[in-house]
């Protein structure tokens, strides 16, 4: 018996430091850096360039990658986390493979349930609307607290979230910071300053 908890203990071990700090993925939708250890995306970045609705997302769900460690349906049972959409379903309901890339769990972000079916949704909302007159290119960025806290099944639970949104013909940025809990103020009061230095993600 000690034996097996030795050797158990060290291919739990093995498993772990075999996680990467960060991967980054490019895909037809998003381009994402994705951290197997928090099991959550560091940064998503999307373009929005008002496409066509054309498909509905139905009972459609979530799913893993082969080749990413990922957070998965457990880490989101019997909490009050959403799998909150990087890039959004409805951005890119334009036809079935578009749609289906955005229910990648490596663009899912867990969000308080309050937060991501409210301002996270408006503004979301928003930006269908600016995309009607200029494309807009938005990057995510999930910040955690030290230490991390995570849910029982291992994800981390990020402290707050940033979303930084350039609009390409106005050659401006707006950018917005949530916590990630229950909103208190609206998405337009939750502006700060933006630094053009720190949106040159590659």
């Amino acid at each position: 018996m000690r034996l097996f908890v030795i050797v158990f203990v060290f291919l739990s071990q093995s498993l772990f430091a075999q996680k990467r700090d960060s991967v980054l993925v490019e895909t037809t939708v998003f381009t994402v850096v994705y951290s197997e250890v928090l099991e959550q995306p560091i940064w998503i970045k999307y373009r929005s360039i008002n496409r066509p609705t054309n498909v509905n997302r139905g009972h459609m769900g979530f799913y893993k990658e082969s080749n990413v460690h990922t957070s998965d349906d457990a880490d989101y049972k019997a909490n009050l986390f959403d799998k909150g959409h990087g890039a959004p379903a409805a951005t890119f309901s334009d036809n079935l493979d578009n749609l289906k890339q955005t229910f990648s769990y490596l663009n899912s972000i867990m969000q308080d349930q309050y937060l991501n079916r409210g301002e996270w949704r408006l503004l979301e909302e928003q930006e269908r609307r600016w995309d009607d007159t200029e494309p807009i290119t938005v990057i995510i960025k999930t910040f955690f607290d030290s230490p991390i806290k995570r849910v029982p099944t291992g994800a981390a639970i990020p402290s707050h979230l940033e979303k930084h949104i350039y609009f390409e013909t106005l050659k401006i940025w707006k950018c917005f910071v949530f916590l990630n809990q229950k909103p208190k103020y609206e998405w337009r009061d939750l502006g700060m300053i933006c630094d053009p230095k720190k949106h040159k993600l590659k």
